[in-house]
Order: structure tokens, then C-alpha cells, then sequence
């Protein structure tokens, strides 16, 4: 399929999404396109059959992967159709291309749990926590709150923010596409990608698949949150709280101690930005020899978040008028 997409209308694209995400946020489940690729994840489970399961999840896992290449497809066409004003085109094409990352929702998230923990509310604090990780919190320390928190939104940020956009940069013209590709992989991961005996067959591909989609993403997550690290350390406000040296050495160092093969380089990124101790009991310990992260942190996660999304955005944009410069033709 071939499309004559200009690589200013591309990085348009993807600053106009950016803004809209930071702005406007999730909208209602009805009109999310993610939220049409997970329903359709749960028809497939509901008729998983008990035999052959594995079979099934590569065939569920293919099917909802070429749903979402056909929403891609049809916001690239909605851009490359110069019959429609170019204002319409960008934002049409910016709010599907939205859709595949959330940095509002990442960041909210972390700030419900903040709020609580500010306030003394521990119990509170366990049960927002509750809805984003699947450890038992119900006996969870304040620093152990924190430190989940920290866990999971610097986990998310790889595939709930770097992921789609390098893809969506990777590929150019096709890079809405490419994003939804993505994004129905991480939805499936999500869903079915569990080691449980209910899902072990029947997630495998999707879960395999997600690593690798993740592999490059996921070091090169070192590169935003570093800058990131950096530029916040000049600002007075921050310039106690982060190290940006110690997020290259812990990100090399801990990267490969958890389980998932990508999760750890930017947690261990993050937890050395902040000189904190990250830790799931029993599975894993990063920056082990740092003090225990206290609420605040959960604050200063959320800026770091931001600024390296930010940082993530403009490294994309470069990564895309450089592809089109090499790969396709550069207006």
C-alpha cells in the first residue's frame, strides 16, 4: 500500500496528538479504539476452547491485530486524502494516533495514589493502587505503595508511551498503522499474556510477540528518561532529587533483574534517577543498595514522566523526518 504523506504532515501528526493526549486525555470507552480491540480480545476468550489453545491464541492474537492495522489504515487514509482540508486531516489523524499512547492516564494515575498517601489515607492508597497492579495490596507499606507505584508507571511508560510513537516513527508513512499494530500486541499481553494455567497456551504468542515488540523500545527508554533526568536537575525545584548519572549505571546495571525481558531497564532508570529502591517482594530488587522511595516520589515520578514523554515526542519526530529522508520520499 502506497501513500503520499508528507514528513510535515506526519510530525504535525504527531505534535497535534501529543497536545491532544495532555489536554483532553482517555475519552469515553465508546469512542476509544482501543477499548473496540480489547472487546474484541474478550469475544475470543469467552470462546477459547479447551484443547488446541495455543493454536487459537496465535489465530485470536492475528485477528485482533488486523482490526487495528484496518483502524490504522483508515486514519491514513483520512491523511492522505487531500480532498478533505488539511485542518480536518490533522485531527482526525492525531486523535486516532492518540488513541495508541497515554501519558495523561499514566500520570493520573500515580497522582490518585499520591493524594491519598499525602493525606495519611494508607488505606485509601492501597485500594486506588489495587486497580493498576495486580500484587495484593491490602498489606502494603507506605514506602512499598510508593515503591509500586513508581514500578508501574515507569514500566508503562515504555509500552503505554515510547512504544507506539517509535513505531508510528519507525514506519512513516504507514506509522499509524504501525502504532495500532503495536497497541493491539500490548492490548493482547495485557489481556491473555499471563504464566497462569488458564492463559499459558493461550497467551504465548501474544505475550512472545509483545517482547520483542518491546526489545528495542525498551533500551532505548534509557536515552528519553536520561535528558529527562538531566534537564529536570537544573531546575532548582528538582536539582536535589534527581541524579541523571545513576540513570545510565542502574539501567545497565539492574536492567535484565526482572522477569520480563524489558521492564527492568526503565524501571532500574528510574529508580536511579530518584536514588530510590525499587521492589517486588520475592521477584525482584533494583537499586537495592538506595532507600526505600517515600510518597513524594510518587510527585516527582509523575514530572519525570512528563518530561520524558516530552523528550520522547521530539526524538520521534527527528527518528521520522530521518526515515523519510532515507526510506521514503521527504517533502
Amino acid at each position: 500500500m502506497f501513500f503520499t504523506i508528507a514528513t510535515l504532515d506526519l510530525i504535525v501528526v504527531l505534535l497535534l496528538a501529543f497536545i491532544i493526549d495532555l489536554v483532553l486525555g482517555e475519552p469515553p470507552f465508546a469512542i476509544h479504539p482501543v477499548v473496540w480491540i480489547g472487546n474484541l480480545i474478550s469475544f475470543f476468550k469467552r470462546r477459547a476452547p479447551l484443547a488446541n489453545r495455543r493454536l487459537y491464541g496465535i489465530f485470536m492474537a492475528l485477528c485482533c491485530i488486523l482490526f487495528a492495522a484496518f483502524i490504522g489504515i483508515v486514519a491514513t487514509l483520512i491523511l492522505d486524502t487531500e480532498s478533505i482540508p488539511a485542518l480536518i486531516r490533522y485531527l482526525v489523524a492525531a486523535w486516532f494516533l492518540k488513541m495508541t499512547f497515554a501519558i495523561r492516564c499514566l500520570m493520573d494515575a500515580g497522582k490518585e495514589v499520591y493524594e491519598k498517601l499525602a493525606v495519611g489515607d494508607l488505606d485509601e492508597a492501597r485500594k486506588k493502587l489495587s486497580m493498576y497492579v495486580s500484587r495484593n495490596t491490602s498489606q502494603l507499606t507506605e514506602e512499598q505503595v510508593s515503591s509500586a507505584v513508581i514500578e508501574t508507571s515507569s514500566e508503562n511508560f515504555v509500552d503505554g508511551i515510547l512504544s507506539p510513537l517509535f513505531y508510528f516513527a519507525l514506519f512513516g508513512p504507514l506509522g499509524i498503522i504501525a502504532a495500532y499494530v503495536f497497541k493491539a500486541t500490548s492490548t493482547l499481553d495485557s489481556m491473555v499474556g499471563y504464566k497462569d494455567p488458564q492463559y499459558l497456551h493461550l497467551g504465548w504468542f501474544s505475550a512472545r510477540f509483545d517482547d520483542i515488540l518491546n526489545w528495542i523500545p525498551a533500551r532505548l527508554s534509557l536515552l528519553p528518561i536520561s535528558i529527562a533526568a538531566v534537564i529536570l536537575s537544573l531546575i532548582p525545584a528538582f536539582s536535589r532529587s534527581l541524579d541523571p548519572v545513576n540513570t545510565v549505571r542502574y539501567s545497565i546495571k539492574d536492567g535484565r533483574k526482572t522477569p520480563s525481558p524489558n521492564s527492568g531497564y526503565p524501571m532500574a532508570a528510574f529508580a536511579g534517577a530518584m536514588s530510590i529502591r525499587l521492589e517486588k517482594p520475592k521477584v525482584y530488587v533494583l537499586a537495592a543498595e538506595n532507600p526505600y522511595p517515600k510518597f513524594f516520589h510518587i510527585k516527582l515520578t509523575r514530572s519525570l514522566v512528563l518530561s520524558s514523554s516530552l523528550i520522547s515526542v521530539l526524538m520521534c519526530a527527528s527518528l521520522l523526518y530521518i526515515i523519510m529522508d532515507r526510506f521514503y520520499v521527504l517533502y
